[in-house]
């Protein structure tokens, strides 16, 4: 992927301080697929470095340690948008940035919990600030309920269950796509108007956002990710079946295959269902 610019200006840094933000990782897991995590701690340390604070546990800080190649997002609440890669190089439990996380109030003065661990990225490149394209998502949403028609029955083994199947299909829902590209760095950004066409497809509309998604190759593996400002989210991952006219919109279909629910208190996978294990320590 070629970026824009090599370093944030000042002016990044200081947005990316604000502690309400929607902040995204992506990493790669050991199986070389896509993964994102909702990190809103997300921020620029100094013009060639990212940060973010660790206060739960989760799959993408295990990941990450061990391939350091990552993909971000930054969306803050005016609805600008910056994404870019970096490469994970160390953490810290103390110091500077660890204080300054800690400090903020919604660690401050929250008695259950805080910043344990900060974690450190050298940039790779960014795109610079650009503004979501509101007017062009709420057209290419409908292009993509025009786009629906066309699609043939699902199998028949169901693989989003009803909540997830409707959590995905509400056109104002926040959704986010993230594949590997060449270099092995994931790349990361806004697909808001992709919707779940049945329990086993997603669609999309390709009108917005069409450089990234043009260079995403037929039969590669993404990952979405869905979430509300209710704080539910959902993380699904499947087969990239390409871009071609559907009603005569130019569309992207992905075949689900993987469903995680990365909601707390409990994280974990929904389908393919694990087997249940026996308890055998309390």
């Amino acid at each position: 992927m070629e970026w824009s610019y090599s370093a944030f200006s000042q002016e990044d840094i200081q947005q990316f301080t604000a502690p309400m933000k929607v902040g995204l990782l992506a990493c790669v897991s050991p199986q070389g697929e896509p993964h994102i995590s909702l990190i809103s701690s997300l921020m620029a340390a100094n013009p060639n470095q990212v940060i973010w604070g660790q206060f739960t546990e989760g799959l993408c800080k295990q990941y990450v340690q061990e391939n350091p190649k990552t993909g971000f997002m930054i969306m803050s609440l005016d609805k600008d948008v910056w994404m870019g890669q970096a490469a994970w190089t160390h953490t810290q439990t103390s110091g500077v940035d660890y204080d300054r996380y800690n400090n903020q109030p919604m660690f401050r003065y929250n008695a259950y919990f805080g910043i344990h661990t900060v974690h450190y990225m050298d940039l790779v490149g960014q795109n610079g600030k650009c503004a979501l394209p509101m007017n062009a998502i709420i057209a290419a949403a409908v292009k993509t309920l025009l786009a629906k028609i066309s699609l043939s029955k699902p199998p028949k083994e169901r693989v989003m269950n009803p909540w997830t199947q409707k959590f995905l299909g509400k056109i104002d829902g926040l959704k986010f796509l993230a594949y590997i590209d060449p270099q092995g760095y994931p790349v990361v950004f806004p697909i808001i108007q992709a919707q779940s066409a049945n329990h086993s497809q997603i669609l999309f509309s390709a009108s917005v956002f069409p450089e990234y998604l043009h260079a995403i190759p037929a039969g590669a593996r993404v990952a979405i990710y869905g979430m509300a400002l209710t704080m539910e989210t959902v993380l699904t991952r499947g087969t990239f079946r390409g871009l071609e006219r559907r009603m005569g919109v130019l569309s992207g279909l992905v075949d689900v295959d993987w469903v995680y629910n990365s909601m707390p208190p409990v994280a974990g996978q929904i389908y393919p269902p694990l087997p249940l294990e026996t308890v055998k320590e309390f």
